[in-house]
């Protein structure tokens, strides 16, 4: 018995040697298919394969970028797609001429510029309907604008720009890929490479550069850039352009830019001189005020959320006043550039350049038209000089005063970082009781800025609506922020009345730009509310409508639905005070001029709309050119030939200085 037990014991422990040893070489075999698939990885991620893997992922990115940018309602353009095919096979062929250590390297570097390029450009896209361009790198110090508003803009789909950078960065952190050292290239692949550079100098001389000239085909409109020359033909004009950006400019002289701009405003005056009512030195001798409020989109105005309407004290003035429903403004960026149409009646060049980099030029300016005229001139705004270079800018336009953050005795309450638009009101009407009379002053509006949360408003209930199911989001951030604007405005017109400057002032006042993107989920819904047949062309000019109204002594309920533009600001005052507009490309709102343009080559008629192709604004339908009369052509083409003209006079100014001792 005891034996039959002890060889019982044995062939246990037989069976428990064998089950070790399966184990350890089922481990062992384990092992080995991972090292072999390691290797086998390795082998790929140092391999030329790894580079055209990156190629097809960085033109699948490319293709995300356009679909949520250019054609984020449209298909991609073909010859764009093809286009970037050929940028990408470019690089790509590039890369592949390096000895193999550099070439995993530099795949890897391209990878991670070219995804943080599409990144940056989508970004900034949803913030201005813009890419970017080399030339804002003089801005960096403006910033934060941006930068407030980033969390605002990321969306989670975004992270698709990254998701193989991160796989790659963790792998090798891991250490389950490396980067093998340099091998010794053999006759074949010595071969292959000498095949792959020619491909790489035909498609670069021969298909890439054709795209790149393709993408200056355009001057003033990006997205036409990126359809004809691709995202990257659009960075490459756009570096050479901003290297030599004098050739930008149609006139190098004077005399030239003066006959053509001569004859152009000739022509509107023959076509648009009579006024549909007759204002002409209605206002001479009157105060006035020119507020420009921050963010201040049009389908804000008349609206109610939950029962409550949103600007119920501009919807007071403007139903009062005049009201201009039809404003839009000229640039998509910033602040600075609202500003500057308004006071030069000249497009901006785009991304705040106007004041960063050509501000020492000479401008027919507002302030001297008033001057000219008597009055005492100011500039107020709750920031300090140096953002976008408006204390240089003002100097240099002769301002009598330049009321800037510094100059405010009570700071204690800040929006953003800008004054609050309470306070600013206050001591500016307190202001304006010390000036002589008449007084112009131009005063600019921040608390409604992006990101729209309010920070640092003390008493949250001066916010006076439920946005219900927007609350905190962005939409719905914006919406509060224009309540508490209209609560600041409501404030200024009581202390204006309370120090007797209201009843005999003209006042005008307008958004400077759009708050919220174009395409935003949560204003489409409330937009549709109103407008079930809610149409792509009523999007886009409900992107670029901002407020509008004007008060003038003794004129009541009048509402202009005509499209008017900031440039048209100055001459219209200068029409009301029976001044001199000096040199302007926009007319008098009160005249009968159906149609204005943007500096991005859009134009918005009485009827019409041209964003790349002509649209009905009423049907919101493409216009097939075919089917139009004679006239209708002609009309058409007589407004983009002058929207053309404008911007190539506006811009030539800008870069060559041109009104220089005129």
């Amino acid at each position: 018995m005891e034996k039959k037990m002890e060889n019982q014991k044995k062939k246990e422990k037989l069976e428990e040697m064998k089950e070790d040893e399966i184990k350890k070489d089922k481990s062992n075999r384990t092992k080995i298919k991972e090292f072999e698939i390691k290797e086998i990885a390795n082998s790929f991620f140092n391999s030329i394969g790894f580079s055209i893997l990156i190629g097809i992922l960085l033109f699948l990115k490319t293709l995300f970028f356009y679909s949520n940018t250019i054609a984020i309602r449209e298909t991609i353009d073909i010859d764009t797609v093809l286009g970037t095919i050929a940028f990408i096979t470019t690089v790509i062929c590039m890369i592949c001429i390096l000895p193999r250590r550099r070439r995993t390297i530099t795949t890897i570097i391209v990878n991670v510029l070219l995804s943080i390029l599409l990144f940056a450009d989508n970004i900034y896209h949803t913030y201005s309907s813009s890419v970017l361009s080399v030339a804002q790198i003089m801005n960096l110090q403006y910033g934060e604008e941006i930068m407030n508003t980033l969390p605002m803009l990321i969306q989670a789909k975004q992270v698709l720009y990254f998701l193989d950078i991160v796989l790659i960065i963790f792998l090798l952190a891991t250490k389950r890929l490396r980067i093998d050292k340099q091998a010794k290239i053999n006759w074949r692949m010595k071969i292959a490479k000498i095949i792959v550079g020619v491909i790489f100098i035909i498609m670069f001389f021969k298909i890439d550069i054709d795209f790149i000239e393709k993408a200056k085909e355009d001057p003033f409109n990006k997205d036409m850039q990126i359809k004809k020359g691709t995202i990257y033909g659009y960075h490459i004009s756009d570096i050479e352009n901003t290297i030599n950006i004098k050739k930008q400019a149609k006139y190098i002289n004077k005399e030239k830019l003066l006959y053509d701009y001569n004859k152009l405003k000739e022509e509107y005056d023959k076509n648009y001189g009579k006024t549909n009512y007759d204002f002409k030195g209605i206002a001479k001798g009157k105060n006035v005020i020119i507020l420009q409020l921050e963010s201040v989109q049009n389908f804000v105005i008349n609206k109610k959320i939950n029962g409550m309407e949103i600007t119920p004290n501009l919807n007071k003035f403007l139903n009062e006043n005049i009201e201009i429903s039809n404003m839009f403004m000229q640039s998509y960026s910033s602040t600075a550039d609202s500003e500057f149409s308004t006071t030069t009646s000249l497009y901006p060049m785009e991304n705040g350049m106007s004041y960063s980099r050509y501000y020492t030029n000479t401008y027919d300016n507002i302030f001297t038209s008033f001057e000219d005229e008597g009055y005492t001139t100011s500039y107020m705004h709750g920031n300090y000089g140096f953002f976008w270079n408006r204390e240089n800018v003002y100097k240099s336009f002769g301002v009598d005063n330049i009321e800037l953050k510094d100059k405010f005795e009570d700071t204690s309450e800040n929006i953003m970082g800008y004054l609050s638009d309470e306070l600013l009101y206050t001591q500016a009407v307190e202001k304006l009781k010390m000036y002589d009379m008449p007084f112009m002053t131009y005063i600019v509006s921040a608390s409604s800025h992006t990101s729209f949360n309010l920070e640092g408003l003390k008493d949250k209930n001066k916010v006076n609506i439920d946005v219900g199911k927007y609350k905190h989001t962005f939409f719905g951030n914006y919406l509060e922020s224009i309540n508490y604007a209209d609560y600041a405005f409501g404030i200024f017109i009581d202390k204006l009345k309370e120090a007797n400057l209201y009843e005999d002032t003209v006042i005008l006042l307008f958004g400077d730009h759009n708050g919220v993107d174009m395409y935003n989920e949560e204003m489409l819904d409330f937009l549709q509310e109103t407008n079930s047949n809610l149409t792509d062309t009523d999007i886009k000019l409900n992107y670029i409508r901002v407020a509008c109204g004007m008060k003038i002594p003794g004129i009541k309920n009048i509402k202009i639905e005509k499209p008017v533009s900031k440039l048209d600001i100055k001459p219209t005052f200068a029409y009301l005070i029976d001044g001199d507009a000096g040199f302007s490309l926009g007319t008098n709102i009160f005249n009968k001029k159906d149609f204005i343009c943007l500096n991005n080559e859009r134009i918005v008629t009485s009827r019409y709309y041209f964003d790349e192709k002509w649209y009905k604004i009423k049907e919101g339908t493409e216009i097939n050119i075919e089917e139009l009369t004679q006239d209708e052509r002609e009309l058409l083409k007589y407004y983009y030939e002058n929207m053309r003209k404008e911007l190539d006079i506006s811009i030539s100014i800008s870069i060559n200085n041109l009104l220089k001792h005129i």
